[in-house]
C-alpha cells in the first residue's frame, strides 16, 4: 500500500509536470508560432527588399556602366585636348625662342647703332657749337647790314623827299613871284579886269602846289616809316603829276 501511494504520488507529480509541460509547450508553440510568422514577415520584407536592392544594383550598374563610358570618352576627348595644348606650347615655346633670339640679335643691333649715333651726335653737337657760332656772327653781320641797308633807304628817300619838295617849293615860290608882279599891275584900274582871271589862275595853280607838296611829304615819310619797321622793297619814287603853270 506505501508503494501505492508513493506510485501514485509520483504520478500525480508526472501529470503535474506533464500538464506544466504540457503548458509550457503550448506557450512554446504559441511563442514559436508567432516568431515563425514574425520571422516569415521579416523574410518576406528581406526577399523584397533584396529585390528591390537587386534592381537598385541593376540600375547602379547601367549608371555606373554610363558614367565609366562617359568618364572614358572625357578621358579619349582631355587626352586629345592634353595633346593638342602641349603641341600649342611647344609651338609657342619655339615661336618664343626666335622671338628671344630675334630680340637679343635687335639688341645687339640696336647697342651698334646707339654707339654710332652717339659719336655722330658728339660731332653734330660739335659742329652744331661752331655753327651756331658763325650763326650768332652772320646774325650780327646780317643785323649790321639789315641797319646800314635801312639806313641807306631812309637816306635815299629823304633825298628824294627834299628834292621834291625843294622842286614843289621852287615853283611855288616861281609863282608866287609872278602873282605879286600880276596883283602889282592889277592896282591900276584900267588893267585890273584883264588881269582878274590871270590872278585868280595863279593862286589856285599856287595852291594845287602846296597841296601836291603836302602830298609828297606825306607819302615820303610813310615810306621812311615803312623802313623803319621792317618793311622792304619801299625804295621807290612818289609819282608826281607835273602842274602845267597857268
Amino acid at each position: 500500500q506505501g508503494d501505492t501511494q508513493y506510485m501514485e504520488k509520483e504520478h500525480q507529480v508526472l501529470k503535474e509536470q506533464l500538464k506544466e509541460a504540457e503548458e509550457k509547450l503550448d506557450g512554446l508553440q504559441s511563442r514559436s508560432s508567432e516568431e515563425i510568422g514574425a520571422l516569415k514577415e521579416l523574410l518576406k520584407k528581406s526577399v523584397e527588399e533584396t529585390e528591390v536592392s537587386k534592381s537598385e544594383l541593376d540600375w547602379l550598374n547601367q549608371d555606373l556602366e554610363i558614367k565609366v563610358k562617359k568618364w572614358q570618352q572625357e578621358k579619349k576627348e582631355n587626352q586629345k585636348n592634353l595633346k593638342a595644348l602641349r603641341s600649342r606650347v611647344k609651338k609657342h615655346t619655339d615661336t618664343n625662342d626666335r622671338y628671344l633670339k630675334t630680340i637679343d640679335e635687335k639688341e645687339k643691333q640696336y647697342n651698334v647703332s646707339l654707339n654710332t649715333y652717339l659719336e655722330t651726335s658728339n660731332k653734330l653737337a660739335d659742329e652744331k657749337v661752331k655753327l651756331e657760332e658763325l650763326i650768332k656772327k652772320s646774325q650780327g653781320d646780317c643785323q649790321e647790314c639789315v641797319k646800314r641797308a635801312v639806313e641807306a633807304e631812309i637816306s635815299v628817300l629823304s633825298t628824294w623827299k627834299e628834292t621834291e619838295v625843294y622842286k614843289l617849293n621852287a615853283r611855288a615860290a616861281n609863282a608866287e613871284v609872278n602873282l605879286k608882279v600880276l596883283k602889282s599891275f592889277s592896282s591900276s584900274a584900267s588893267a585890273a579886269p584883264n588881269l582878274k582871271s590871270q590872278i585868280d589862275s595863279w593862286e589856285k595853280f599856287i595852291s594845287n602846289l602846296k597841296k601836291q607838296l603836302e602830298e609828297v611829304e606825306a607819302e615820303y615819310e610813310e615810306k621812311i616809316q615803312m623802313v623803319k619797321n621792317g618793311v622792304r622793297n619801299c625804295l621807290t619814287r612818289v609819282e608826281t603829276a607835273e602842274l602845267p603853270p597857268p
